[in-house]
């Protein structure tokens, strides 16, 4: 795959995440919205939508592959999947 048909390919599932942004699924897991990392409890404003498996490693914007992280632990994780950002945490 050359790097521009990527950078089209993640360009589309960043677009399908911001309109599952506007979803009443995402709505509802803004209420009582606790971090998928560190299970802090978060206000609304405090919410990121993270993808488990990153987008620059072939991770989709579904469901079941977008979770709720504070901003710290997405800032943190970066492209790492979830299983490479826990064995850095030393978790």
């Amino acid at each position: 795959m050359t790097q521009n048909s990527q950078d089209l390919l993640i360009k589309k599932e960043k677009e399908k995440a911001r309109q599952l942004r506007l979803s009443s699924w995402w709505k509802n897991k803004l209420n009582n919205a606790a971090c998928y990392y560190c299970e802090k409890i978060l206000a609304s404003k405090e919410v990121t939508m993270d993808h488990v498996v990153p987008l620059s490693q072939g991770g989709k914007s579904v469901k079941s592959n977008l979770v709720v992280a504070c901003k710290d632990c997405n800032n943190k994780k970066k492209n790492m999947t979830t299983i490479e950002w826990l064995k850095e945490q030393g978790k």
